[in-house]
């Protein structure tokens, strides 16, 4: 430190002592002022006007240097910088000096009367390298200028006060292992402020602090390297290095900065993989299924990434290949896989030699030895009970149709693969042999048939037989069995489609008609062969037509003649006898319809057969014939429609339940809002009831003289054995004829009707119903319908006429005909009809059954 502050007083002194000098510290004016444009007058004053350049000046009135200043000054005093002086000052005071510029009068100051230039704050070079400063000389009366005004510079001198800085620091490097020694890794670089031009204030050196001796740094230009040759990343992967910087070419007091560097060993495939143990041993069933893992084995590499990467092989111990190796891409695991069924009766245990390589081998560490390694891999395999094996998996077979119920068709065989060698038993699955079509012996596995078959319903039979173990039942091996019917001619063929030939009027002789052909249900193993031949039904049908067999399984019918009339006969049968080739050959009858039709020039037919003589006949042709049968089939539709709909309507649909009148109340009335009102339905066919009332004595219909007039207007339910009406008066007076009937005789028949066909039900119980019959009006002119009412033998109503009416009577007669204990029963099993008053009053009306 003592020789940094020497070595600073040294420098102060030095610019100071140059400051002095006639060449750097003070600017000098050698010629006259400015003169007027006419021309210069030395010494004199200027003129009145201004000044400005004359025409012939000789010199320069300013001559200077750059000004010096060392930067850091911490003196008391402001640091002394040099000093202006002009020709045309002749130190009697007339003169002054002005300053101004970057840094005036801030930093820098000029003694007006002097010129002498001072700093009064300290500068810092690497702040501001140099001021630009404007000098002028002015006469101090006036106050113009005796001078031009000039320009000159200020330098800030450096020092060494600025230490290096790693900008781009810390430093992140790598390299690979085991790399030789020397190779470059990453170069740092430092930076100094100070002035590079001037001295060895910027001037750095490097050096390593920390990181030896692994690493090594070059002085000049920051370049790191490996020190040592064949570093192992596996040994260690990261280093730390500490590089430091120093100005003044690294001599005594110079500054120094420093940075970090972290250096990475990066992976080379530099190590073989190797298991980490040498044998492994495991337990397989022998029941474990195709493509299941049965081991696993592993190695390890001390590498990353694609270095470490392996693959596994199998080398001895398998020469059938029944196991596989691969490699498990994210563990890097070895998983062997079964690649054929184990059995534990063949062969219990393997030994296998597993062998582990690297996938990418770098040539430059081959020398370092073989990049693989092996471990052996015994598998024991475990003896499990297994179901019987087939010695077949698929069995085909073939039989005949022909064959009897109880044929043989084939064996199947079965053994248990177990040492035990158990018995086994053989069985058909119904669910593939539904129709029960054959049957299994359950000890030899011989199949036979159980039925007639027949190859053209069922030509194969698939089937899926059973073997179990007679010691475990649980244990069933399965194989398919394939049965094919072979074929033997026992269908006639027949025509292949239904023919409907016809023959024109104008047909001429040798023309053909039709061409037909045959089709058999059976299949020959040569191809079918079909005979044609024309059978004479004794019509002389064979006179008219004759069949030719063209060899191609068709044959041709032909007109022996020509000239057909449909009126003659409309109509000619043709019996066609077709026969296979067998054998046995069989054959079938066909019988032709042909029908003679009047056809045009093109040979398009008309009318044919008994059809066109209908038609004509009717003058229709077919077209305008099938529209009136569709018009008569849509009206019959209609009137079917209209007749159910009338049906429905006049007997409505009712449920038994309804009949039932076990203690039941049905009433039909209208609660509206009042008695005025007449929105429900029409009252005034009830309004006037007081009409048919007995109150004058002469509006009473009575019908118990006249019984006749009842039994005629209901006659209709004489399938009852029984009618029972009300009683009559017990007078034998006839009543005047009745009056007209008032407007209420639809209510009164209305209330007899439903009277009567309660009385003539003979399926109803002999209890009490009661129905009620309710309207809200004006009154009721309801009266008594019968004696019930009659509290004695003494009312008005006998029942003595009941003998005079008749056999249809009797049983009312035997009821009625005492008076002991009448009213009991009558007022046990009588219904009642009721019928509403106004104001509430319902009279009820005694209805006896």
């Amino acid at each position: 430190m003592s020789c940094c502050v020497v070595l600073r007083g040294f420098c102060v002194g030095l610019v100071l002592l140059s400051l002095w000098s006639p060449c750097y510290g003070e600017l000098t004016l050698n010629s006259v002022p400015l003169a007027p444009a006419r021309g210069p007058s030395r010494g004199g004053p200027p003129r009145q006007g201004g000044y400005g350049w004359g025409p012939a000046r000789s010199r320069r009135s300013w001559v200077w240097n750059q000004f010096f200043v060392l930067e850091e000054y911490t003196g008391d005093e402001p640091l002394y910088v040099g000093k202006l002086h002009s020709d045309m000052d002749r130190g009697d005071g007339q003169v002054t000096y002005v300053l101004s510029g970057e840094g005036a009068p801030s930093i820098f100051t000029i003694d007006p009367n002097t010129g002498d230039i001072h700093a009064t704050k300290r500068l810092d070079r690497e702040a501001q390298a140099y001021y630009t400063l404007r000098a002028q000389a002015r006469d101090r009366a006036s106050a113009r200028p005796v001078e031009p005004e000039s320009q000159f510079v200020v330098k800030v001198q450096d020092i060494n006060d600025n230490e290096p800085r790693f900008l781009d620091g810390p430093y992140a490097a790598s390299v690979p292992e085991m790399s030789p020694m020397g190779t470059s890794v990453v170069t740092v670089v430092a930076t100094d402020a100070d002035d590079p031009t001037y001295g060895n204030s910027a001037r750095v050196v490097y050096s390593i602090l920390q990181g030896q001796p692994y690493f090594s740094v070059e002085p000049k230009t920051g370049l790191i390297r490996t020190a040592l040759a064949d570093m192992d990343r596996e040994s260690r992967d990261q280093y730390l290095l500490v590089i430091q910087a120093k100005d003044m070419v690294g001599q005594m007091g110079g500054l120094s900065g420093t940075t970090s560097v972290t250096v990475t060993l990066s992976d080379v495939n530099d190590n073989p993989p190797h298991f980490y143990r040498k044998s492994y041993q495991y337990l397989v069933p022998e029941s474990a299924p195709l493509a299941s893992l049965v081991a696993k084995v592993k190695a390890v590499d001390s590498d990353l990434g694609s270095n470490a990467d392996v693959d596994y092989s199998i080398l001895d111990g398998d020469p059938l290949g029944m196991f596989r190796i691969v490699t498990d891409r994210e563990t890097q695991e070895g998983l062997l896989t079964l690649q054929k069924v184990l059995d534990y009766e063949a062969r219990p245990s393997y030994t296998l030699t597993v062998e582990v390589t690297n996938r990418y081998v770098d040539p430059r560490f081959v020398a370092l030895g073989p990049f693989s390694d092996r471990a052996t891999v015994r598998l024991l395999v475990k003896n499990v009970d297994e179901p019987p094996v087939f010695s077949s998996d698929l069995a085909k077979m073939a039989v005949s149709e022909a064959v009897d119920v109880g044929t043989s068709v084939g064996r199947v065989s079965a053994l248990d693969p177990d040492s035990t060698n158990s018995p086994v038993r053989y069985s058909i699955d119904r669910n593939t042999d539904l129709e029960r079509y054959f049957h299994i012996d359950g000890s030899t596995g011989e199949l036979r048939t159980a039925r007639l078959l027949d190859r053209e319903l069922v030509s194969l039979h698939n089937i899926t037989v059973t073997a179990s173990e007679s010691l475990d039942p649980s244990q069933v091996g399965t194989s398919v069995v394939l049965i094919s019917v072979t074929d033997v001619n026992d269908n006639a063929p027949a025509f292949a489609i239904d023919y409907q030939p016809f023959v024109c009027e104008n047909a001429r002789s040798g023309q053909v008609i039709e061409t037909i052909s045959a089709v058999d249900r059976d299949e020959p193993q040569t191809g079918h062969r079909f005979l044609f031949s024309l059978l004479s039904p004794g019509d002389g049908a064979t006179a008219n037509f004759t069949l030719r067999d063209n060899q191609d399984n068709t044959a041709s019918v032909l007109t022996r003649r020509a000239g057909f009339l449909r009126r003659e006969r409309p109509l000619h049968l043709l019996p066609v006898l077709i026969s296979d080739a067998g054998p046995p050959a069989l054959s079938s009858t066909g019988t032709l319809s042909v029908r003679v039709c009047a056809c045009d020039a093109d040979g398009g037919r008309s009318l044919c057969g008994e059809e066109s003589s209908l038609l004509r006949a009717a003058g229709l042709s077919p077209a305008a014939l099938l529209s009136i049968l569709a018009c008569l089939l849509l009206l019959l539709g209609l009137g079917l429609l209209v007749a159910t709909a009338r049906r429905r309507r006049r007997n409505p649909f009712t449920l038994d339940d309804d009949r039932d009148v076990r203690e039941n109340i049905v009433r039909y009335d209208d609660e509206g809002g009042g008695e005025e009102d007449t929105e429900a339905f029409d009252m005034a066919a009830l309004r006037h009831l007081n009409a048919t009332r007995d109150g004058e004595g002469a509006g009473t219909r009575r019908y118990d003289n006249a019984p006749e007039l009842l039994a005629a207007r209901y006659r209709e339910p004489q399938h009852n054995a029984t009618v029972a009406m009300a009683p009559p008066p017990p007078t034998q007076v006839q009543p005047p004829p009745p009056p007209p009937a008032p407007d209420n005789t639809v209510f009164r028949e209305f209330i007899l009707s439903r009277l009567l066909e309660a009385d003539l039900d003979s399926a109803a119980p002999p209890y009490d119903s009661l129905q009620t019959y309710a309207f809200e009006g004006s009154g009721s002119a309801a009266e008594s319908l019968s004696s019930l009412e009659s509290p004695s033998s003494e009312s008005e109503h006998a029942y003595d006429f009941l003998t005079e009416w008749g056999a249809d009577f009797g049983k009312l007669a035997d009821l009625y005909g005492h008076s002991d204990g009448r009213s009991s029963k009558t007022d046990l099993r009588s219904p009642r009809l009721v019928v509403g008053e106004p104001g509430g009053a319902e009279p009820t009306v005694p209805l006896r059954r």
